[in-house]
């Protein structure tokens, strides 16, 4: 059985990753659209190797017999067109920020919470998670199971992709001018990203924390354990795609090195390189391209009872958004549950 998909936002970074997975993992489609805002409409797309789309306009766009529609536009057009394309009976998958606290959508990461997925049928939405919390439970979801978790701590440092096309290209003019003395125009960061390290993504919050930093702890109580605390303290930077982050975290029962090291390597979506030598770990570098979540530096952490740290890197544009949306929509495709929304 093949299905109608929708990818809205395709001319975007992740928009263009969700074409580009959707073609490697040989999602069954019979028909592929591609959307965006009318300025857009007309562009060119690729889909797989041979494939070009032209890009339709999303405004006038009936989503009518179309099956799914993978959602990456920006939160405020979700908000408009989502809860249309779900009223049609076509099931979203929104990888913005709109949906995900929303007590009536699912919030899913396939390795973590894909029982999750069906309760999506009051609005036909599904969340995409926030790309730092994404690849931290996807690590945390196998310890958690075994040793139970009782407090996260966690330093993000996140890519500039993460601000999409805007970021990478504001650090690549950034590092150009950077060589010639001059100093480079900060308007997508708030400060100069070249040689940098900025300790602010997203706004401010009245308790001090980022919007980021909230995030990563609301999403993880929705999709792993209401009773886990996560305190977060997330920073871009100079690095153009792949997310990084040092976990540490605290566990109700006794946990080794060696037994944490076995439990990640048997985890789904997990690639543990964590070599005790000069380069025996991953980098973000590394990791571009690359489905999985890599974990390293994975030692005791003396300071708690029962405590462990370690190193995670992945892909922000693909396991980050558009290969956990993709994964999204092959549990929807695999536990029939489209027949049941519609």
């Amino acid at each position: 059985m093949s299905y109608k998909v929708a990818v809205v936002g395709a001319t975007g970074a992740v928009g263009r990753e969700i074409l580009k997975t959707l073609a490697q993992r040989n999602f069954p489609v019979s028909e592929v659209a591609a959307l965006a805002s009318g300025r857009s409409a007309g562009q060119e797309v690729s889909f797989g190797d041979d494939k070009v789309l032209k890009v339709q306009n999303l405004e006038t766009f009936d989503f009518t017999g179309w099956d799914i529609a993978l959602f990456s536009p920006g939160a405020s057009v979700s908000a408009v067109h989502a809860p249309r394309a779900g009223a049609a009976g076509c099931v979203v998958i929104d990888n913005t920020s709109q949906f995900r606290m929303d007590p009536d959508v699912p919030l899913v990461v396939p390795e973590v919470n894909p029982q999750d997925v069906a309760k999506f049928a009051k609005k036909n939405i599904i969340a995409n998670p926030n790309c730092s919390t994404i690849q931290m439970v996807v690590a945390l979801k196998p310890l958690h199971d075994r040793f139970k978790l009782k407090r996260v701590v966690v330093s993000t440092y996140q890519s500039v992709s993460g601000a999409g096309k805007e970021g990478m290209d504001e650090l690549y003019n950034n590092t150009k001018v950077s060589f010639v003395n001059e100093k480079g125009k900060a308007q997508v960061f708030q400060k100069d990203i070249a040689f940098n390290c900025i300790p602010q993504i997203d706004v401010f919050m009245d308790d001090g924390a980022t919007k980021e930093e909230w995030k990563m702890a609301v999403e993880t109580k929705k999709i792993l354990d209401p009773n886990v605390p996560v305190i977060a303290t997330c920073v871009r930077v100079p690095v153009f795609v792949g997310h990084s982050e040092a976990v540490y975290a605290e566990f109700e029962n006794p946990v080794t090195v060696k037994e944490a090291r076995d439990v990640l390597a048997k985890a789904p979506g997990i690639v543990v390189e964590d070599q005790h030598v000069p380069g025996g770990y991953i980098t973000p570098i590394e990791c571009v391209g690359e489905d999985a979540t890599f974990v390293s530096r994975i030692r005791k952490d003396p300071t708690v009872e029962n405590g462990l740290a370690f190193w995670c890197v992945s892909d922000n544009l693909r396991k980050g958004a558009a290969l956990n949306a993709v994964q999204i929509a092959e549990v929807v495709v695999a536990q029939n549950l489209l027949k049941k929304a519609a």
